[in-house]
């Protein structure tokens, strides 16, 4: 086809030109035209965008392979554990980086901080391959900055340090092809989308409630209003309890057959033990069917039973009593998603036994991890009070209280001090040496004399001297609550009970092994108006540690569920990991 024709065709597509139209005109048209054409079909078929997206790769705890995509911001990893990895997908390419003491991977820069956690897109300007200054273009552009991921993910935050990002149906290290953009709403509501969410969020409400509590007036209540220096914080403490009444919920797994699990002692020192498993099995207000609703999970195993059953006595092979914990453990965690997803975080054991401790350590998550209500609250073998439960050792010799409690008033206590007991630890030979037989006023005694009741003696001393034997705990505490008499506690690494609510020292006589010695001298040094307060409030705190059944509030049952209670607060568990307050 000739110059002629060509110039025809481009005046079917253009407006025709004129006669006059001059030949340089023509020539620019038969550049211009095919470098426009050209030009439309790179713009196209280019990349224009680019894309963030966030992705969580965690270890899978689960047995059941199961695994989510949430990723805690700032989260400190478990010991032992390996740490979140978070992936951040730039233009397709990555690179390692560090920020809130985790990895992250980005292309040449740090990722968002928590407060810049969006989804944006960019144009390249004609450069597929240059790198975005995410701050840059955020400062730039007002309305990134108002872009929330709400749409494909859910932002749960506690606190202004923690933040949640799951993102629901992600795989794990997925990358998104840089021409695809996310579309997103502005400013969404945030919504809870989970059963687990929906439980984080009530607790949530009730640290604030509780927060809120120190500051208001206190709250009317028909049974108890707990007021007084005996409580760290009497306003909080109340303001928790009932919201423990209003929403806590507890999941007893039902395997396991007795007498190792779901049964346990309830006539013996190791009474709390057995009177709280049977509790917990035929409760209607705090125990759930339903585990998804639950705020904590209990290990039913009692190790009195398993000392009794499956120790084998002069054998000192603790490997029986082991292999029963970590059999349990697997048959739950197989059957169950809920130790996984915590890394058994929200559940807890309660034991009253010496040995409670040592069991505790067949399983590395049940000892670092989960909740520890024991008798044998001992710092020295690994009892940690932020994370465990300090519960006190009952000796309940007919499972009743009848004949327990009781005792005259402060005046007709002629007594100044009292303790008989067997010699064991390193604690008591230490206090016999120093008073058993030398002084009227300090009664101690290896054995009660002939005819000598011990509640009477209790009953008749103004304090009560409860030094702790070859394990921390001793039933003398309760005991001496129970007669109204002041305990004068001498142990080392004992944590004592409830001591997340009680202070201890404003009813009791806390006095270090080095000053046995002195004993009488310390005694004698408080005056009779300091320990008339110091007996009232006696009385008024041991209601704490009454046994009761059915259970009363306020009562030992009550108190033990509230430390556990407490201690799920300082928890918050997401999909696939935890976030520690702790």
């Amino acid at each position: 086809m000739g110059g002629d024709g060509l110039k025809n065709r481009f005046a079917c597509c253009f407006s025709a030109p004129t006669a006059s139209s001059s030949s340089p005109t023509i020539k620019l048209l038969l550049f211009t035209v095919p470098l426009i054409l050209v030009s439309l079909l790179v713009f196209a078929l280019a990349p224009r965008n680019s894309t963030w997206v966030f992705t969580s790769t965690l270890p899978s705890a689960t047995s059941n392979g199961n695994s989510g995509a949430v990723t805690p911001m700032g989260l400190q990893p478990m010991a032992g554990e390996t740490p979140p990895t978070i992936t951040a997908v730039h233009g397709g390419s990555e690179k390692a980086a560090f920020r809130d003491g985790v990895m992250w991977e980005g292309e040449g820069q740090l990722p968002p901080t928590p407060q810049e956690i969006f989804f944006f897109t960019a144009a390249l300007n004609g450069s597929a391959s240059k790198s975005l200054d995410v701050e840059a273009e955020v400062t730039k552009n007002p309305e990134f900055q108002e872009k929330t991921v709400e749409e494909n993910s859910n932002i749960t935050s506690n606190e202004s340090h923690s933040i949640n990002i799951s993102t629901p149906g992600a795989v794990p290290n997925a990358t998104i092809s840089p021409d695809k953009s996310v579309s997103l709403p502005l400013k969404q509501s945030r919504q809870v989308q989970t059963k687990l969410d929906k439980l984080e969020a009530g607790l949530q409400r009730a640290r604030a409630a509780i927060k809120e509590a120190r500051n208001g007036s206190q709250f009317p209540d028909p049974d108890y209003v707990p007021i007084g220096p005996m409580y760290w914080d009497a306003k909080a403490f109340h303001r928790s309890y009932l919201e423990m009444e209003k929403q806590f919920k507890v999941f007893v797994y039902k395997e396991g057959e007795p007498p190792v699990f779901h049964d346990g002692p309830c006539k013996s020192i190791y009474s709390m033990e057995g009177n709280f498993m049977y509790r917990m099995d035929v409760d209607n207000k705090f125990q759930t069917n339903n585990p998804e609703k639950a705020h904590v999970f209990y290990l039913p195993f009692s190790v009195a039973k398993m000392v009794q059953f499956v120790y084998l006595r002069e054998s000192r092979d603790f490997s029986p009593i082991r292999r029963t914990v970590v059999d349990y453990v697997n048959v739950i965690s197989q059957k169950y998603p809920y130790w996984n997803r915590s890394l058994g975080a929200d559940h807890f054991m309660l034991a009253c036994h010496d040995w409670g401790p040592e069991t505790s350590f067949s399983i590395p998550h049940l000892q670092k991890n989960s909740i520890r209500a024991l008798c044998n609250a001992n710092t020295s073998e690994k009892f940690n009070p932020v994370k465990d439960v300090s519960i006190p050792e009952i000796n309940l010799q007919t499972g009743k209280l009848t004949g327990l409690i009781g005792g005259p008033s402060a005046s007709r206590r002629p007594i100044l001090a009292f303790f008989a007991g067997g010699v064991h630890g390193p604690i008591r030979p230490i206090l016999l040496e120093h008073w058993e037989g030398k002084d009227e006023d300090i009664k101690v005694h290896k054995y009660l004399p002939k005819g000598v009741n011990y509640y009477e003696m209790m009953r008749s001393s103004k304090y009560c001297i409860c030094p702790s034997g070859y394990e921390v705990a001793s039933p003398r505490i309760v005991e001496a609550l129970y007669n109204g008499c002041v305990p004068v506690l001498i142990s080392k690494s004992y944590v004592p009970p409830f001591s997340d609510v009680l202070r201890w020292k404003a009813f009791s006589v806390v006095v270090s092994v080095d000053d046995i010695p002195r004993l009488k001298e310390i005694l004698t040094k408080i005056s009779w108006r300091q320990y008339i307060r110091l007996q009232r409030r006696v009385l008024q705190v041991r209601r704490h540690f009454e046994f009761h059944s059915p259970p009363k509030r306020f009562d030992v049952f009550h108190m033990i569920l509230h430390s556990i209670w407490l201690r799920r607060l300082n928890v918050k568990i997401s999909e696939d990991h935890i976030m520690s307050n702790r």
